[in-house]
């Protein structure tokens, strides 16, 4: 079923949910009929009871629909090689309550690679929020972590949430400007 141009489901397990923007985990019930207002970067915004909740595409199913598959790389992959999927990576990234990924948000400062002993390489990543008080911060911060931890041969990732610069709408990219209306 559709709800202006929304898919109505019956979750058909218990999932983990995220309360958006509080950011407190909770459990939704299978049989609770929810509404799917945005589907971006493998996870899913949802309305049920008058709240809106994140589910991650690892519980897709929960809404009747197949999980993404991982980035994949070949064997003789270089550093630019890595990083450009790492960046592609931190672009299926999206706030729960803005349709645009965070890379073109301007919400990621810096995103380096270090080889690590043994051949496996440490991202390491600096990103910011629209404000400082989004409860979604540390969720957010876990999506950039488990997103870049599937590229391939990156063994560790670190992301630090930082304030310094302040996120201001100059720092969006010129398609997400365009995709706001402020361009």
């Amino acid at each position: 079923m559709s709800l202006g141009g929304h898919e109505t489901v019956t979750l058909t397990r218990d999932c983990e949910a995220v309360v958006i923007p509080a950011g407190d985990k909770v459990m939704l019930r299978e049989g609770a009929e929810c509404v799917i207002t945005q589907a971006l970067g493998g996870s899913y915004t949802v309305y049920l009871s008058g709240n809106l909740f994140r589910i991650s595409g690892q519980d897709a199913d929960a809404l009747g629909k197949e999980a993404s598959a991982g980035p994949a790389l070949s064997e003789n992959a270089t550093d630019e090689d890595v990083e450009k999927l790492l960046w592609e990576q931190m672009k299926t990234c999206y706030d729960p309550e803005i349709p645009i990924n965070i890379v073109d948000l301007g919400l990621i400062y810096r995103c380096e690679l270090e080889p690590l002993e043994g051949g496996g390489r440490r991202a390491n990543i600096a990103m910011t929020l629209t404000a400082p008080g989004c409860g979604m911060g540390e969720i957010l911060v876990d999506d950039v972590r488990s997103k870049v931890l599937l590229v391939p041969t990156v063994e560790e990732a670190d992301v630090d949430l930082v304030f310094d610069p302040p996120w201001s709408m100059e720092m969006m990219s010129e398609a997400a400007k365009l995709q706001t209306g402020m361009l």
